[in-house]
């Protein structure tokens, strides 16, 4: 029964948490109103959601966050630099960033913690799922670019969702 009401209880929570951020306040109308939103989205989006979300380890979201957010500032910099120096010493290319995660929800995370970071955007997907094509914009060494994505962002993912 829980489900039919609450598909996604998780996504719900971060929902309306995110939205509460966005505003900028917990004013009594902002609460029902992210509640409202965090609660009707998923219900009504639930027959798109290729699987249920299985969140073993939710703790560990919260040190990820916060190595992305430090990776963004850093990444950010690095862009800034890049790009305001000559453009012939860019090296700009893709890497292959084999994946050790398969539910499509960790994957979805993945690719989008990738993009999320100045310099990179996740380019493709292969067909098989076992690899994830990452473009980024100046990296001498695309071999360390992917030991870096493998030990940054996907074992984290892989302990929150299995």
């Amino acid at each position: 029964m829980r489900e039919k009401w609450l598909p996604h209880p998780l996504s719900s929570a971060a929902l309306a948490l995110f939205w509460l951020w966005l505003n900028n306040t917990v004013g009594p109308g902002q609460v029902l109103l992210g509640a409202f939103l965090g609660w009707s989205l998923p219900l009504f989006s639930r027959r798109f959601w290729p699987e249920r979300e299985r969140v073993s380890k939710p703790w560990r979201l919260l040190p990820f966050a916060l190595v992305v957010l430090a990776d963004v500032v850093t990444a950010n910099l690095r862009v800034a630099r890049a790009v305001l120096g000559p453009v012939a010493h860019l090296r700009p290319g893709f890497a292959r960033v084999p994946l050790d995660l398969r539910s499509d929800i960790g994957i979805a995370v993945l690719a989008n913690t990738v993009t999320l970071t100045p310099g990179t955007l996740s380019a493709d997907l292969s067909e098989d799922r076992r690899e994830l094509v990452v473009h980024y914009l100046d990296e001498p060494d695309p071999g360390q670019l992917v030991a870096l994505i493998k030990a940054r962002y996907e074992r984290p993912i892989l302990e929150v969702f299995g």
